[in-house]
């Protein structure tokens, strides 16, 4: 029996709690038009870094800086090299690391496409990469991905189910079927352990074997 699950995200959004530095990240992010993870979402990413021990994370977009302060609140330890095309919310999110008393030394901003930086970086020597940009990208960053992260890394795919549409078969928008395709590709690799996770905008989380 079908049940409409509308209530319980809505309670689960509701219960996740966040501080001044990330909430302003998010006004932000409103303001130029960004599409953040949402507060239940952020708060899941920063218990999987920490219960996962991440201490070397890429994020590929940096968007006001929202991701990255869950990330980096997973622990002290952590450092994040998080990618993006736009220099001017980079330069948001650096204030709000600073903000958040993120020591400089713990990230590296680099402005550029990720199919031009990723492949720059050093294979099997990240434990999280976490994707959130352009979905008509994200097969080339998941790949690239797959090679940066290191044995049992984590990938994380945002926006999975870009609010309903990709469960959706009649949607068929470009960038619907590219995440789709890609999640499907990911999900029945027996190469990899996956899971979708209903929550936010949705969540693929997977993990080569």
């Amino acid at each position: 029996m079908a049940v409409d699950q509308t209530q319980s995200w809505a309670y689960a959004e509701s219960a996740s709690q966040e501080n001044v530095a990330i909430a302003t990240a998010r006004q932000a992010a409103r303001d130029y038009g960004i599409s953040s993870l949402s507060p239940a979402t952020g708060a899941f990413l920063q218990v999987l870094a920490a219960s996962a021990h991440v201490r070397s994370a890429v994020e590929i977009g940096t968007g006001t800086g929202v991701s990255g302060l869950y990330l980096l609140g997973a622990s002290g330890d952590l450092s994040l090299t998080s990618i993006d095309i736009e220099s001017e919310t980079q330069h948001i999110a650096r204030e709000a690391f600073s903000k958040m008393g993120i020591r400089s030394g713990r990230t590296r901003l680099i402005n550029g496409r990720s199919a031009d930086i990723l492949p720059r970086l050093a294979a099997r020597s990240y434990d999280l990469v976490l994707i959130d940009a352009d979905p008509m990208e994200a097969r080339g960053d998941a790949l690239e991905a797959l090679r940066v992260l290191r044995p049992n890394g984590i990938l994380v795919l945002a926006h999975a189910l870009m609010s309903g549409r990709v469960a959706d078969p009649a949607r068929r928008e470009d960038d619907v079927v590219a995440m789709r395709n890609l999640g499907r590709e990911l999900l029945e690799s027996p190469d990899i352990r996956s899971a979708m996770i209903p929550i936010g905008d949705g969540l693929l989380v997977a993990s080569p074997k």
